[in-house]
């Protein structure tokens, strides 16, 4: 028997919803053709994470419940997480982020308890599709097991190595196509297929990378839709009696999809109801404006440093002035402006090292001050356009002497130090005594922009009337 399966597959969309409209027409449409063509067809439809991003209001307002709204729209057969849902979430909004789901999780190397490998509570560890024309195609997802941040959260990842060849074993001589959602890079995908000749196809994420035709390795399709609902994935699997006789991917570019005179109006819709949901929520009344400037000391970056030091108990912070998109103003601060303000999904986090260490790591960030100024940085949880100044409270550094001093003294190389900061400061190339030398404990589950609504409301509180 002679029978085409079609793969269609999104990836690392972000809530760049600007791009949205389009998507889903494109799905209906190749769906709707598929269904009318001669011959028999089964088209299958699959998101490979990061989905929802709270840089986006209504993310933000709906703890990304309008996400989920939005892809069971689509008809989704399955999908895995990203790191934005999987990191970007605290555990009880995760736990419950699929609630509303009309398509399955399939997520094999994430738990909630360590000791039994029980599976956390909204996925599920496979799931056996068959075809119209009867075959059996297995479907597995995994999503990047990064042991810190997950650990830290509550979750409990598990190694590729590990549960990939466990699961193959597993399901062997029960399923005739094997498919595997995989939010875990191009590189780790290039390692599963020349390692896992067993998997048919690898639809990946989490590093961005398109594949406009695909990527043939070891008899593996390795296909990817780039980021930012930027394109549309296709796969097309031609079988006979139930075995693959050949395979092809290529992508739609979303920008050459029709667009519909209605098209900007929803898109807006979608951001003004995100940020119509956030402005209910008053965080504070301050009596002044809070600048931020990116070249220079401001009043919002010693604001910042203030609320870092009292959320994280450290007497010393360090901050960047590109966090802050913008200030402060005089009057009601709402949850909307500082969403608005910092939309990064960035945690604390505080470093312990011994004062040699602390010095080092002054003296890379003094040697890369004036470059990081202006640098546009770009990924790693950073959402603004620059990196901008950086900031101390309870360090200062003496360029003359090379002296780094601590509360207004000299450092003690030989005594241990604990600084507040932020996760970021973990991931970008700039810092690496902090990954090399520091004790870090990252602080779940707030971002930056709650431990500054917090310090808000704690000294500069909303009045009530008549008071």
């Amino acid at each position: 028997m002679q029978e085409t399966i079609h793969l269609l597959h999104t990836n690392d969309l972000h809530s760049h919803f600007e791009n949205w409209p389009r998507i889903t027409r494109q799905l209906a449409a190749r769906k709707a053709h598929w269904r009318l063509a001669a011959g028999t067809h089964t088209v299958l439809t699959f998101d490979i994470g990061d989905a929802m991003d709270r840089a986006h209001p209504l993310t933000e307002a709906t703890n990304g419940q309008a996400n989920v709204a939005m892809l069971n729209k689509v008809g989704y057969d399955a999908a895995t997480i990203g790191n934005n849902e999987g990191i970007g979430n605290s555990p009880h909004v995760l736990r419950h982020l699929y609630d509303q789901a009309n398509f399955p999780v399939v997520l094999g190397n994430l738990f909630s308890d360590r000791t039994t490998q029980k599976l956390a509570p909204f996925a599920v560890d496979h799931v056996l599709l068959h075809s119209a024309g009867g075959t059996r195609i297995l479907v597995l997802g995994y999503t990047a097991p990064f042991l810190t941040t997950y650990h830290a959260n509550g979750w409990y990842p598990e190694l590729i190595g590990e549960v990939l060849p466990r699961q193959l074993h597993a399901f062997a001589g029960q399923y005739d196509v094997c498919i595997l959602l995989s939010h875990l890079g191009i590189e780790m995908d290039r390692y599963i297929a020349a390692h896992y000749p067993q998997v048919d196809v690898i639809l990946g994420a989490h590093t961005h990378h398109l594949l406009p035709q695909g990527e043939m390795d070891n008899g593996v399709l390795l296909g990817a839709a780039g980021k930012w609902g930027e394109h549309v994935g296709e796969m097309e699997l031609k079988l006979a009696d139930h075995h693959v006789t050949s395979k092809r991917a290529w992508v739609y570019d979303t920008v050459d999809l029709p667009a519909e005179p209605a098209d900007a109006a929803q898109i807006k819709a979608w951001a003004d109801e995100g940020h119509h949901l956030l402005q209910q929520h008053q965080i504070a009344r301050l009596p002044q404006d809070f600048s931020i400037d990116y070249n220079h000391p401001s009043p919002m970056l010693d604001l910042a440093l203030k609320a870092l030091a009292e959320y994280t108990g450290t007497e010393a912070t360090i901050l960047n002035a590109g966090l802050f998109l913008t200030g402060l103003h005089q009057g009601i601060v709402t949850a909307d402006d500082l969403h608005t303000q910092m939309p990064h999904p960035m945690h604390a986090m505080k470093v312990t090292l011994k004062g040699t260490d602390l010095w080092r790591l002054v003296r890379e960030m003094e040697k890369n001050r004036g470059f990081l100024r202006r640098f546009p940085l770009k990924g790693m949880s950073f959402r603004g356009k620059i990196f901008g100044t950086i900031g101390y409270r309870g360090l200062s550094f003496d360029a003359a002497s090379r002296t780094v001093y601590w509360q207004d003294r000299p450092i003690d190389p030989d005594r241990e130090y604990t600084v507040g900061t932020l996760d970021h400061y973990l991931f970008v190339p700039f810092f690496p005594t902090i990954e090399i030398m520091g004790d870090n404990q990252i602080m779940f589950p707030d971002f930056l922009r709650q431990i500054v609504a917090r310090y808000l409301t704690k000294h500069y509180p909303i009045e009530s009337e008549g008071e």
